[in-house]
């Protein structure tokens, strides 16, 4: 296998400024691809893993897209096409996290509904944009979390059912565009030290201790199972849901 498997494809990694959107947006471009980003507000650190892009040897640009607006997505996408001549690999990255019992008063409805926004309608508009200019060999990869499977704490429901409905989703269009040989496939994690959920404090240990390794996993552990995916190796895997968790699901 080639050292740059992903040679000449062009990816697209939506919330690619941070966490594991930056780690797999250094993969892919450590692979050979050139690589789109997006990001909402912090323009400056989407500049900079541009920037680190770049010094890989390969293209990179960062669009401002807001997915909680779907649509944003298809203007996004032709900018991709527009700027790289074209699109081969999507991962869906972009997400948020809002918690709050069904139960509780005090919820906060805006924000629920905006994590809708962007964790699944979004994800939709953005993966029908792409499946339109998509070839074969086309890849779709979703980032998703084994809340989807197992929502240990209460004020989950939200959340977890937003990734599930990921889930649904990848097996769904796994049909709808395998006869076009594009696959789409989601990878599941558990706890990832990142801005989102840091891996200190009280609520930190818990999580490390519900996962069978006892640690916090690295971003770059689950960009390599992306990167496994949306390259050469995986042409016969469609429609999995792949965990990479540290054993939380065991």
């Amino acid at each position: 296998m080639s050292h740059h498997p992903l040679a000449g494809k062009v990816a697209l990694v939506t919330g690619g400024s941070r966490g594991i959107g930056e780690a797999t947006a250094l993969r892919l471009a450590d692979d050979g691809a050139d690589v789109a980003i997006t990001y909402v507000s912090s323009g400056e650190r989407a500049r900079s893993v541009v920037s680190r892009i770049e010094q890989r040897g390969v293209r990179g640009r960062a669009f401002a897209s807001d997915q909680a607006d779907p649509e944003q997505a298809a203007n996004l996408v032709d900018e991709v096409v527009a700027a790289f001549g074209r699109l081969d690999i999507l991962v869906n990255n972009a997400g948020i996290f809002v918690t709050g019992p069904i139960d509780a008063e005090e919820t906060d409805q805006a924000a629920m509904g905006r994590q809708y926004a962007v964790n699944v309608s979004g994800v939709v508009a953005v993966t029908r944009a792409a499946a339109k200019v998509m070839g074969e060999g086309g890849r779709i990869v979703s980032a998703g979390s084994v809340s989807a499977d197992r929502t240990p704490f209460p004020g989950l429901g939200d959340y977890s059912a937003t990734k599930a409905a990921i889930t649904a989703y990848t097996r769904a269009w796994a049909r709808d565009l395998g006869p076009r040989g594009i696959t789409v496939n989601a990878v599941q994690t558990s706890s990832i030290a990142t801005d989102m959920n840091p891996d200190v404090g009280p609520f930190a240990d818990v999580q490390r201790s519900m996962n069978a390794l006892g640690r916090y996993g690295r971003p770059e552990e689950m960009a390599a199972a992306i990167a496994f995916l949306a390259g050469p190796d995986a042409t016969f895997v469609t429609g999995a849901t792949l965990n990479v968790d540290g054993g939380f699901n065991a």
